[in-house]
Parts: structure tokens; sequence; C-alpha cells
């Protein structure tokens, strides 16, 4: 069992950033895939960006590759999301999710089997 609570979100300007905070409780965070997805209104969830147990193997929605970058902190049981260049395009609600998959990194919903309860990003402009 892994529960997760996301922190860092916000109001900011467009061309503004933000960096998301993702921590985990339980001792086996390092075994999980980690990612990110968001929500805006009226709009399916998306996935944001996900990386590996190790953080050897990153991947990213193309609608943020070059602005976002993902990571983690194993010892600190956390995963973080630098969003950079924010567009009012990226308001949504983002949820930090943890996978059981190893073998790649997921990038859809259903193949992750724990979410926190998500943080709120809104972009003016």
């Amino acid at each position: 069992q892994v529960q997760l609570v996301e922190s860092g979100g916000g109001l900011v300007q467009a061309g503004g950033s933000l960096r998301l905070s993702c921590a985990a409780s339980g001792r086996t965070f390092s075994s999980y895939t980690m990612g990110w997805f968001r929500r805006a209104p009226g709009k399916p969830r998306e996935f944001v960006a996900g990386i590996s147990w190790n953080g050897g193997s990153t991947y990213y929605a193309d609608s943020v590759k070059g602005r976002f970058t993902i990571s983690r902190d194993n010892s600190k049981n956390s995963v973080y999301v630098e969003m950079n260049s924010l567009k009012p395009e990226d308001t949504a609600v983002y949820y930090c999710a943890a996978s059981r998959t190893n073998v790649a990194v997921p990038t859809t919903g259903e193949r992750y089997a724990y979410w926190g309860r998500g943080t709120q990003v809104t972009v003016s402009s």
C-alpha cells in the first residue's frame, strides 16, 4: 500500500514556473514507477510524465516535453515535476500516481494502482 500526497500547486502567470512534489508513505516506494497526470475542467485525465523506479528512464507527453522535468529521490520517498514556461493550457489538477509496472513507464492511468488527491495548478494569461 502506498499513500501519496501532492503539494506545490498554485497560481502562476504564463511563462512562470512551479515545482510540484509528491510525498509517498511506505517502505517500498523505490520499487514503484511514478507518474504525474492532470485533469483540466471538461477534459479527460491526461498523462504528463513518468519515471522508472531508479530514475533511469523518463517519459513525457508531447505537450510538456522540453518544459517539464520529472525526478525522484528514493531516500526521501518523493517524486517531483519541475514545470517551466507554463501556459494557460497547463491549468489543471495534477495527480501523482504509483505503478507496480517496472518494464516500461506506463502512460495510461489504468496501469497505476495508487493515486494522490491532486493539487491545483492555475496559469493565468
